[in-house]
């Protein structure tokens, strides 16, 4: 009796060669290799971000803020109120989120990138002083408000001006803060302060919009207040980048 021939589907197909899987399993492994690289590199390259600094704070490898000296600090720009307004007050919602972005991740990794470092320097009368909470962005501490001061002349009285201060102390010694009141003059210097700008927004003082810059000091040790006053400040352990600046809303 004749057999009949099997449908050509039923027929097996052939086995794929030993090199077809080899060569796939490679692939597969580069792809992962290149994602897992670009994905180290945004998590430690970019420890602003909330959920990146978290991951960190998992695996134990959090940015360590270095402990600068008024001798070693990186090198920037130091400017003064008028200057700091004329820089950061005309920029766009858009360009100043996007700098802040940058001027936050700098501070974290100690400004390894210098070229947008900024000092405040200037004369500020304090507005308001209050401790830094657990859920700030860095604690211990405490913070001061203040309003830039400036003069038309040498021999003008200085006035208030469109530019508000908001000084960041990391400090263990916050009973500090007592130290400093409502109408005191903050005389703020690239030498010894080294106030560098990490936030800008706006806000309103007198009914008119003015600038408000927040800094925080990068050289650390001993803070002067007045000829007999001092206090400890040193580089935070942790920061909270998922708690916004500025610190007054």
């Amino acid at each position: 009796m004749a057999h009949k021939d099997k449908p050509q589907s039923e027929e097996l197909e052939p086995p794929k060669p030993a090199f077809y899987w080899w060569t796939l399993a490679n692939i597969l492994a580069g792809s992962f290799a290149v994602i897992s690289w670009a994905l180290c590199l945004h998590i430690f390259g970019n420890p602003e971000i909330p959920r990146n600094y978290a991951i960190l704070k998992k695996l134990g490898r959090l940015p360590e803020l270095k402990r600068y000296t008024v001798l070693d600090v990186p090198n920037g720009n130091a400017l003064n109120p008028t200057e700091l307004y004329g820089k950061y007050f005309g920029l766009s919602e858009d360009k100043r989120t996007k700098l802040n972005a940058l001027l936050l991740r700098n501070y974290m990794r100690n400004f390894d990138k210098n070229l947008l470092l900024t000092y405040a320097e200037g004369e500020y009368q304090v507005a308001d002083v209050t401790k830094l909470e657990p859920g700030d962005f860095l604690y211990p501490g405490f913070v001061i408000r203040a309003q830039a001061r400036v003069k038309q002349d040498d021999f003008a009285q200085s006035i208030g001006f469109p530019v508000v201060l908001e000084y960041m102390f990391p400090t263990d010694q916050t009973e500090a803060v007592y130290q400093f009141k409502a109408g005191d003059i903050l005389e703020v210097n690239k030498n010894p302060n080294c106030a560098a700008v990490i936030h800008i927004s706006k806000t309103i003082v007198e009914e008119e919009p003015a600038l408000k810059i927040t800094v925080a000091p990068i050289a650390y040790g001993s803070y002067r207040v007045g000829q007999k006053a001092s206090f400890a400040i040193e580089p935070p352990k942790v920061l909270n980048p998922a708690s916004s600046l500025p610190i007054w809303k």
